[in-house]
């Protein structure tokens, strides 16, 4: 099992750089604060299982803070995911934690009828816990091909443990002081931004989107839903088609819908389409 690798003189730091005591970090992830103390000293080292927690408490990504060395097992998904082996029964609604401790143990692979729920309880999609699983089994699966995250707290997790080459991303505090700076008034604090990059809160208001947009270094479309998106490039393919032919009255009291686009935007696409293929560049 590829554990992650834990840094008590870094957790040390980054706590008394966050103004935490022990005791309020110890009551963050369930430990007394000597627990804390040990871990810090060296001496000891927090359950895999408590590493999400602990990394929340100091405002850093669970990736970042505590990073693995090689890809997870059915475990490692558990454990990433904060549950310890008996909360198991809880998340599949079985008596015992006996269809995945199996699977964990490589004894017997999980039931069809676990795969999903556990794949939602855990954050991760059915072919990443597959493909745990078979590590598990000792099988050397690659990771699948992560999915386009589509909600606000995957986009956030996707931009934090995706930074760019020597970057290193920031902290829920550094998101919301960012945030608020670019709106110009304060509008989100570092437990609203943890909120949203937990999933505990699902939508945000149009400011904060655009003040994550800017802390991020994205378009403003990113944070925004598919539709938002498809409505606004339609919207915007239709305005180019009309000023190139010289009709921008034409748009006067037109709706746009993200269904389709309208014939003159789709011969606009198909001319630039043409021009590219004549430059011999490459088309996508």
């Amino acid at each position: 099992m590829p554990a992650r690798i834990f840094d008590g003189q870094r957790v040390r730091a980054l706590r008394r750089s966050a103004e935490l005591t022990q005791e309020a970090v110890a009551t963050a992830v369930g430990v007394h604060a000597t627990s804390v103390t040990a871990w810090e000293r060296g001496t000891s080292h927090p359950d895999p299982e408590r590493l999400p927690a602990l990394a929340r408490a100091l405002g850093q990504s669970l990736g970042e803070l505590f990073p693995r060395d090689g890809l997870p097992t059915l475990a490692d998904l558990r454990a990433d995911a904060g549950y310890f082996q008996n909360e198991v029964p809880a998340l599949l609604g079985t008596k015992s934690a006996g269809p995945v401790a199996n699977a964990e143990r490589a004894k017997r692979r999980l039931s069809g009828v676990y795969v999903e729920p556990l794949a939602k309880a855990y954050g991760v999609s059915v072919e990443q816990l597959m493909a745990a699983q078979e590590r598990s089994f000792g099988v050397d699966v690659p990771e699948p091909h992560p999915e386009v995250p589509t909600s606000l707290a995957d986009k956030m997790r996707y931009l934090l443990d995706n930074p760019g080459d020597d970057q290193v991303p920031p902290s829920d505090a550094e998101i919301a002081s960012a945030v608020n700076k670019y709106v110009g008034a304060r509008v989100i604090s570092a437990a609203g931004v943890a909120d949203l990059r937990t999933g505990e809160v699902t939508e945000a208001s149009p400011p904060v989107l655009e003040g994550l947009s800017a802390a991020f270094g994205v378009s403003a479309l990113f944070f925004r839903s598919r539709d938002v998106v498809k409505q606004q490039v339609a919207e915007g393919l239709t305005l180019l088609a009309h000023v190139k032919s010289g009709s921008i009255r034409g748009l006067k009291g037109r709706q746009m819908g993200p269904e389709g686009l309208p014939t003159e935007v789709m011969a606009m696409i198909n001319e630039m389409v043409a021009e590219i293929e004549e430059r011999g560049l490459p088309s996508a």
